[in-house]
């Protein structure tokens, strides 16, 4: 497609965003929605609205060249993704549940589940800086020479006894006797048949001409067969015509001219930094001069109006209040001293005033608790967001700018110079009135000292005591125990002791998973479904890989630190961490208990390998740090087989690192667990703020995971291969287990084999049999824990429709205890 249907495609998205901000942001505020219910659709129709509009924005991002546009939307996008995480924490904290089920929004906006899903923005790892990919390169190198000595061959590494050595050599001399002992009859039998030639009559010629005549025939007609049926199939549209199943000319094309694309944009970005800097050095050349000597005139005049108003010369602005930027305002002298004293007294009667207010908010708190129920209770109402305002800006600036821009000149869509001149004119701006603050103050000293030398002197000692005021405020900073080494030395030390791993090469798309249908239908009865591999996938890309990917979202959106997978063992927990990781570019450390038993010993030890890890986690950042089976660190009571690898060794120092992690940190823990019960879960739930339970698949996902996992494997799947009942059977089988099956029988053998014998269901059974499955009970046991975690708690009551029940008589039981 051409230049200008995705402008297009990036003009249609603003109408729908912008009227998306009208809705949100209206003149009068929203009066408070009493009905739960009403509320949460309301939330749901914006989230999904805003997920279609981001679709839009990502495609037009990704295929235009012009790097000023591409600029302007790529701010969008991050403001779009922190604006999609909001809603659903206000989903979350609404509905009770990590898991939403929007079958009906998805039918009155004519959507297909598969719309809902939040696709991966490719900037995430295409747009990193050079220092990141440099830094991913040195630890790459790492990681394959640590990788070098645990190669080695296992059966060179052990010695052997006499007794193995011959048993090795038996079974090897053996294996070379059969192989010989087959040649020799082999060529045996051929030499049989050499001899057993007889002088053939009419009657054997006859014979054996009928039967290369039914051979024959009966191939040819069931040639013609399965080709008369591949064509009804294509004409009555139940199957596809061979010739879409490989790519089309046209698509080809296609992708030649997204690959042509993508070199353009690397062209103007190239050709737009130059720009930059030509620029930026021109304007300072050229009007630098100019527009220090009209800021000077300026605070002059300022100086000496004020003069003549107030009788004595004004304070000049502080930098932290924007310095002379106040007097280049639309203001008089006087409305600038009338806010300049404001100020002053606000700062010296806040002090006073600060001990008062304490004790009034003390007191007041305890007869607001009633009234801040009663007000909850009045209605529902969306939370502040910051992130409206950022998009209602972003819209300005397309609307001022790009909406009715005319580029009939600009073909090439290369960037504009006007528009760096005025962008780069206003730092320009900025940078000389810092210089010229700098000399107005001193000038302005001096002329309170030749003038005014009594208030100078006041002036000076307020200047000093604020000064003082804002020095003695300090903040500890926490010690670098390892300030003399280098980020290389670091990591190769976390490699070598296995705390820094590669995550495999996997993505999130890989995770297969059905949407699940009846999810509105169930909960609409009183009946809470177990969510899908989708819904999981979904939840992931959110907490995730969305926070990790962008900067902006992860400072701004609502802080997740920690995420706990819960699931029985093989429903791919492990599988999600690494295509976090691939889907980001995000550094793997591995701090499991099984892992860290016996490295760094001692309380020192354990001190400076969390230290190194968060150290190198925030360099290497978006990093995730991994916790294999999270719940033996807060066991219950430690079993004997493990005492001595002591699990609970992190129990303490962990969370107390965890508080470290701030807005401007990609760092973030994933704790995979499988038996959470032995674990004491107010500890648990403490640490990890976001519990995602991760249940067996459905038959929709075993469907899709048997039908993929096969032709991954090399498997063809024919109608002989009956998938339905295969997922029918396989109920309580994770995908740990099929992938299992698959391997056993998909072999190398077998793929030769299929164009004789096809793959059928039945061959899948046996293998299947002798593994044991997730049972009803153990799922149930998992909802059961998950039902005492505080969102679970909260679920469960808004089912059972006690909340509103208890919140009035809370408040009559504080009434008692008051008096």
């Amino acid at each position: 497609m051409s230049q200008r249907t995705y402008n297009e495609l990036w003009a249609d998205a603003q109408l729908e965003l912008s009227r998306l901000l009208t809705e949100e942001m209206p003149a009068e505020p929203p009066r408070p929605q009493r009905d739960r219910v009403v509320f949460f659709q309301r939330v749901a129709l914006l989230y999904v609205r805003y997920i279609q509009i981001f679709r839009h924005l990502e495609e037009a991002y990704e295929m235009m060249i012009h790097p000023q546009k591409r600029r302007v939307i790529r701010k969008t996008l991050d403001d779009i993704l922190g604006r999609v995480l909001e809603l659903k924490n206000e989903m979350v904290d609404k509905e009770f549940s990590e898991y939403h089920y929007m079958d009906d929004v998805l039918h009155d906006l004519k959507l297909t589940p598969s719309q809902l899903e939040i696709p991966i923005p490719r900037y995430f790892l295409s747009e990193q800086s050079q220092d990141f990919k440099q830094r991913k390169e040195m630890l790459m190198d790492i990681l394959k020479l640590v990788e070098v000595p645990e190669s080695v061959d296992p059966m060179m590494a052990k010695d052997m006894t006499q007794e193995e050595a011959i048993n090795v050599i038996q079974v090897a001399e053996r294996a070379r006797q059969g192989r010989v002992r087959a040649k020799l009859n082999k060529e045996s039998r051929n030499l049989s048949r050499r001899h057993r030639t007889e002088p053939a009559g009419p009657a054997a010629f006859e014979s054996a001409a009928i039967c290369i005549q039914k051979v024959w025939r009966g191939y040819i007609q069931r040639k013609r067969t399965k080709i008369a049926r591949e064509e009804e199939m294509i004409f009555l549209g139940m199957a596809m015509e061979p010739k879409y199943l490989e790519p089309l000319p046209a698509e080809i094309a296609a992708r030649a001219n997204e690959a042509l694309l993508r070199a353009k944009q690397e062209e103007h970005e190239e050709a737009y930094q130059k720009a930059l800097e030509t620029v930026t050095n021109q304007i300072r050349e050229m009007e630098g001069h100019d527009m220090s000597k009209t800021m000077r005139s300026q605070i002059r005049q300022w100086f000496f109006e004020c003069r003549n108003m107030t009788g004595a010369f004004p304070d000049y602005p502080e930098e932290e209040d924007g310095g002379s930027a106040l007097i280049f305002a639309e203001k008089t002298p006087q409305q600038l001293l009338e806010e300049i004293a404001e100020k002053e007294e606000e700062e010296s009667t806040s002090k006073s005033k600060g001990k008062e207010e304490k004790k009034e908010k003390g007191k007041k708190e305890k007869g607001k608790g009633k009234e801040d129920e009663e007000a909850e209770e009045a209605g529902l109402k969306m939370l502040p967001s910051a992130f409206l305002s950022d998009l209602e800006q972003g819209d300005k600036i397309f609307v001022d700018y790009w909406k009715t821009r005319n580029e009939s000149g600009n073909f090439s869509q290369k960037h504009e110079v006007e528009l760096i001149k005025e962008e780069k004119r206003k730092l320009i701006e900025d940078e000389i009135r810092v210089q010229v603050d700098e000399q107005m103050r001193q000038e302005l000293a001096e002329l309170k000292l030749s003038v005014d030398k009594d208030k100078g002197g006041k002036t000076k000692g307020n200047a000093k005591k604020k000064k003082g005021s804002k020095s003695g405020k300090k903040k500890k900073k926490e010690k670098d125990l390892t300030a003399d080494r280098t980020l290389e030395s670091l990591c190769q030390e976390l490699a070598e002791q296995g705390l820094l791993k590669q995550p495999k090469d996997v993505r999130l798309q890989d995770y297969l998973g059905d949407y699940s249908y009846l999810g509105t239908t169930l909960r609409q009865n009183d009946i809470e479904p177990m969510p899908s591999l989708s819904d999981v996938r979904q939840i992931l890309s959110l907490y995730a890989v969305l926070p990790l990917g962008s900067q902006v979202v992860h400072e701004k959106a609502p802080l997740i630190k920690a995420i706990l997978l819960v699931g029985p063992a093989g429903v791919g927990k492990k599988m999600l961490i690494h295509a976090v990781c691939q889907e980001t570019g995000a550094t793997l450390f591995d701090l499991s208990p099984l892992n860290t038993a016996g490295k760094y010993p001692g309380k020192s030890g354990l001190t400076m390998m969390l230290h190194m890890v968060f150290k190198v986690a925030r360099l290497m950042q978006p990093s995730v740090i991994w916790i294999e089976d999270a719940e033996k660190m807060f066991y219950k009571k430690v079993p004997k087989e493990e005492k001595e690898l002591d699990p609970k060794r992190l129990k303490k120092d962990l969370p107390k690192s965890l508080k470290l992690i701030k807005g401007e940190d990609r760092v973030l823990i994933i704790g995979t667990a499988k038996d959470p019960q032995s674990a004491d879960i107010k500890s648990l739930c403490k640490m990890y703020s976001k519990i995602i339970l991760i249940p067996r698949p459905d038959y929709g996902s075993r469907l899709i995971l048997w039908k993929q996992l096969i032709k991954k494997s090399g498997g063809e799947v024919t109608k002989a291969l009956d998938l339905s009942s295969l997922a029918k059977i396989s109920d309580g089988y994770t995908p740990g287990h099929m992938v299992k099956v698959i391997q056993s029988v998909v072999t190398k053998r077998r793929i030769l084999q299929q164009v004789k014998r096809p793959l059928t269901a039945a061959e899948f059974v046996p293998p299947l049999a002798k593994i044991d499955p997730v049972f009803q009970l153990e799922e149930e046991a998992l909802k059961n824990w998950y039902a005492k975690t505080p969102l679970g708690k909260k679920r469960s009551k808004a089912a059972a429709g006690k909340e509103e029940e208890n919140a009035p008589a809370k408040g009559k039981d504080a009434k008692k205890k008051k008096k």
